[in-house]
């Protein structure tokens, strides 16, 4: 099975090391494969350096493919796609 999802990096600093730790680590016990295209480029999501490579800022638009079983797949891109939502954790609230 593959899956496709069209993302927006929201985070400030874009695509930046923390967040691509961050996705590094939720792909840590995924079976599938997971690749991410950024301006003609595709990486494999689960490399650091390959995700630093895209140099995606904020506002770019990534597409994330997910190739594996069905469950596994669809539970990856779940996850992915609440990450990218939620800023890599990294958003800041004014007081």
């Amino acid at each position: 099975m593959q899956l496709t999802q069209k993302v927006k990096v929201k985070n400030r600093l874009g695509l930046h090391t923390r967040p691509a730790t961050t996705i590094v680590k939720l792909l840590q016990t995924c079976r599938s494969e997971v690749f991410f295209t950024h301006k003609k480029e595709t990486v494999n999501a689960k490399s650091i350096l390959s995700l630093l490579m895209l140099a995606a800022s904020k506002d770019a638009q990534i597409t994330i493919v997910v190739e594996g079983d069905d469950e596994d797949a669809a539970l990856t891109m779940d996850k992915l796609v609440e990450a990218f939502e939620n800023e890599f954790g990294e958003a800041v609230h004014a007081c």
